[in-house]
């Protein structure tokens, strides 16, 4: 009979590879279903094919969906459920607001501001990319938020109150930019664009999106013993040792970087950041050491099956990925909030 002290070294032997399984069979799915289905059995050999050479018998058309279509898009969507998961994560311990995310926090309006700006107005002169356009401007919106919430005092309600006005504010810049130069063409791929969109995602995006996401999760593991003291506020944090300001600093830039990176890539995506932890929280509890990794995973699992439901609830068209995660996430917040309202 294993001893009390064996068992928690047993669990990761366990937990690592059943969220391994996890992704990879999500990442199956996404190659597998969409508007026409293609067997498991092709995409395993598909996938053999180009990581080992392996020389299976494919039908081409198959094997171009599988590859360059689907799968990639799949893995950018796990990276952005990724990193849009621990950025609210991260935002609600900081914060200790349980209504923290990008979204609302208009980091993710001001990284479409910043990226909108990059495309439309050429703004750097085509030295500048959209990544690092969106991430100025999710900085720019991160700060505008944290001076409004100073200015309007303390407390949960004036840091959400900013983060909506931040949220309007670069929304409204971003629309008058994409009404003022943009042509007809620009227009309407930009608004398709904001819906979260992962039509366009390739293989390139995945060398962008696969690295931001790995390092920000390495990074949100190692800080998770911060996390767990900012959960019961800054002071208390330093009392135990850890560096405040430093570790803020990393830490929403972190947020910023990987919201800025996937807010370039796919648009704007709400409700992962906000709904994701709180499931994951009732599923592992509030301890950061495994809710961040939960997090992390279930992000990956959840963007694929929305992006799976997007290209399939209305035969012959795509449905923006940011409808579907708001069609699922709005109810399930709401079951959330009446859960939490039951048990106080």
């Amino acid at each position: 009979m294993a001893s009390p002290n064996e068992a928690p070294r047993l669990r990761p032997l366990v937990a690592v590879p059943a969220a391994a399984l996890a992704i990879l069979v999500a990442l199956a799915c996404g190659a597998a279903f969409g508007e026409t289905a293609i067997p498991l059995s092709t995409v395993a050999k598909t996938a053999a094919n180009h990581l080992f050479g392996a020389g299976f018998a494919v039908d081409p058309i198959d094997a171009g969906i599988v590859w360059n279509y689907r799968l990639a898009r799949a893995v950018v969507a796990a990276c952005c459920g990724v990193a849009l998961a621990l950025s609210g994560v991260v935002l609600q311990a900081l914060l200790r607001n349980a209504l923290a995310d990008p979204y609302v926090l208009g980091i993710s309006a001001g990284a479409s501001t910043g990226a909108v700006a990059v495309a439309i107005l050429g703004v750097g002169g085509g030295l500048v990319s959209l990544s690092a356009g969106a991430f100025a401007g999710a900085l720019t919106a991160f700060g505008t938020v944290a001076l409004l919430a100073r200015a309007a005092g303390s407390g949960a309600s004036a840091v959400i109150l900013a983060g909506i006005a931040g949220s309007q504010l670069f929304n409204a810049l971003t629309s008058f930019i994409v009404a003022r130069s943009a042509n007809a063409e620009q227009a309407r791929g930009i608004m398709f664009w904001l819906l979260g969109n992962l039509s366009g995602a390739r293989w390139p995006d995945v060398t962008l999106a696969l690295p931001v996401a790995v390092a920000g999760t390495l990074l949100c593991l190692f800080q998770t013993r911060a996390l767990d003291a900012f959960t019961f506020g800054a002071e208390s944090a330093a009392s135990l040792g850890v560096p405040v300001r430093a570790t803020q600093a990393v830490l929403i830039g972190t947020t910023a970087l990987m919201t800025a990176v996937m807010v370039s890539l796919v648009g704007s995506i709400g409700f992962v950041g906000l709904v994701i932890p709180h499931g994951a929280r009732f599923l592992v509890g509030s301890r950061h050491g495994r809710l961040v990794p939960v997090s992390a995973v279930t992000g990956a699992v959840f963007l694929i099956a929305c992006d799976i439901a997007s290209r399939m609830i209305v035969p012959k068209q795509v449905v923006p990925i940011g409808v579907v995660t708001a069609l699922i996430g709005a109810p399930a917040f709401a079951l959330i909030l009446i859960r939490a309202r039951r048990m106080t």
